[in-house]
C-alpha cells in the first residue's frame, strides 16, 4: 500500500526538500502552500523523477482552507499517513516593545493555529482510515528551546509547538498516531543565507554563523516518517554543529 504524505509550507526551502526526499522513498507527497507556481513547480520535480504528487494551494492560518485541503486528500487518497507541519513565518526582527498587533498575530496565525488546524483535521482522518493510524512531525526549530534576539512572536510560537507536540502525542495514543517534534537549526536556505554575512547574537555583537546542508534534514525526515507506528522519534534536533545554540555562544 502506497503511504500518502502531506507537507505544509512545501514550496520552497525545508518543505520543498522534504516533499522531495519523501517521494524519493516512496510516499505520494502532497505539496500545500500560499503560492500556487513553486508548489507545481516542486510537484513536477517530483514526477519527473518518478515519483507521485499533488499540489495544492492552501494558506494553513485559514481553517476553512485547511478544511478543503484534507477534505481533498481523502477524496483523493482515501488516507493520510504522514503530516509534515513545516509552514512557518518569521516574524520581522525587532524590539519586543515595538512588535505590533498585525505582525504578532500574523505569526500565531500561521505558526501555531495553522499547526493545530492540520493536526486536527489530521487526526479525524487517521483515527477513522483502516489501517488505522499516521504520524505526524512538527517543525519546532531551535527556536523551541532559546530565543535569538528580537523575536518574540516567532519564539513564542516555537516554544508553544512543543507544547502542541506534547498535548497531540498524549491524545494520538489511542488511535495509534504517532505525534513528533524536529527541531533544526541553520539549514541552509535562501531565508538563512544572511546568516554567513553575520546576524545578531545575544551579546550584541554581529557574527557570522555556520550553516548545514538541507540533505540532513531531508535524512532525518525520513528516517521518522518510516518508523513502524509502534516506534517514535519524540523530539529530534539536527543542526550545523558549529552554531552559536550549545553552551554561551
Amino acid at each position: 500500500m502506497t503511504k500518502i504524505a502531506l507537507v505544509t509550507g512545501g514550496g520552497s526551502g525545508i518543505g520543498r526538500t522534504a516533499a522531495v526526499a519523501l517521494a524519493g522513498a516512496g510516499f505520494t507527497v502532497v505539496v500545500a502552500g500560499r503560492r500556487p507556481e513553486p508548489l507545481e513547480k516542486v510537484a513536477a520535480e517530483i514526477v519527473a523523477q518518478s515519483g507521485a504528487a499533488l499540489a495544492v494551494t492552501c494558506d494553513v492560518s485559514q481553517e476553512p482552507q485547511v478544511a478543503v485541503l484534507f477534505e481533498t486528500i481523502a477524496k483523493t487518497y482515501g488516507r493520510l499517513d504522514v503530516l509534515f507541519n513545516n509552514a512557518g513565518l518569521f516574524s520581522p526582527p525587532g524590539l519586543l516593545e515595538d512588535v505590533t498587533v498585525a505582525n504578532w498575530k500574523a505569526v500565531v496565525d500561521v505558526n501555531l493555529n495553522g499547526a493545530f488546524w492540520c493536526t486536527q483535521h489530521a487526526f479525524k482522518i487517521m483515527k477513522a482510515q483502516s489501517p488505522r493510524g499516521g504520524r505526524i512531525i512538527n517543525n519546532g526549530s531551535i527556536s523551541a528551546h532559546a530565543p535569538r534576539p528580537n523575536s518574540a512572536a516567532y519564539t513564542a510560537t516555537k516554544h508553544a509547538m512543543t507544547g502542541l507536540t506534547k498535548a497531540a502525542a498524549l491524545d494520538g495514543r489511542k488511535y495509534d498516531i504517532a505525534v513528533s517534534q524536529i527541531d533544526i537549526g541553520n539549514a541552509e536556505t535562501d531565508m538563512t543565507g544572511r546568516m554567513r554575512m553575520g546576524v545578531p547574537q545575544a551579546n550584541g555583537s554581529i557574527e557570522a554563523e555556520p550553516l548545514m546542508d538541507l540533505k540532513h534534514v531531508a535524512d532525518a525526515m525520513v528516517y521518522m516518517a518510516n518508523l513502524p507506528l509502534e516506534a517514535n522519534v519524540q523530539f529530534m534536533t539536527v543542526m550545523a554543529t558549529k552554531m552559536p545554540f550549545i553552551g554561551r555562544g
